[in-house]
């Protein structure tokens, strides 16, 4: 009995580990795509609240500031790119 069910075992563990492994590879991908999508979303969140900078029109101030303790981490991200060169990665703006 327990022969038979170290056969079956061995036999199902290649193809299991294989599904595993796929779906560890699609997991990962979609995550990448995920947190991506979510800079991006960020990204548009800091220029509507200051695209005034950069001539968009920009919602009222007292919503502008109500959202910022939302934006403070993208504020820090500004100001490093601001300091940096201008390069292909921080656009011709420097921001």
């Amino acid at each position: 009995m327990k022969k038979g069910l170290k056969e079956a075992f061995s036999k199902l563990k290649l193809p299991l580990t294989f599904l595993w492994e796929f779906h560890k590879g699609f997991e990962m991908y979609y995550l990448q795509g995920i947190k991506w999508e979510e800079e991006e979303l960020e990204n548009v969140f800091a220029l509507i609240l200051f695209g005034d900078y950069i001539g968009l029109p920009h919602p009222p101030t007292e919503l502008t500031y109500r959202l910022l303790p939302h934006v403070v981490r993208e504020l820090y991200v500004m100001e490093e790119k601001s300091t940096k060169e201008v390069s292909f990665k921080t656009g011709w703006i420097g921001v």
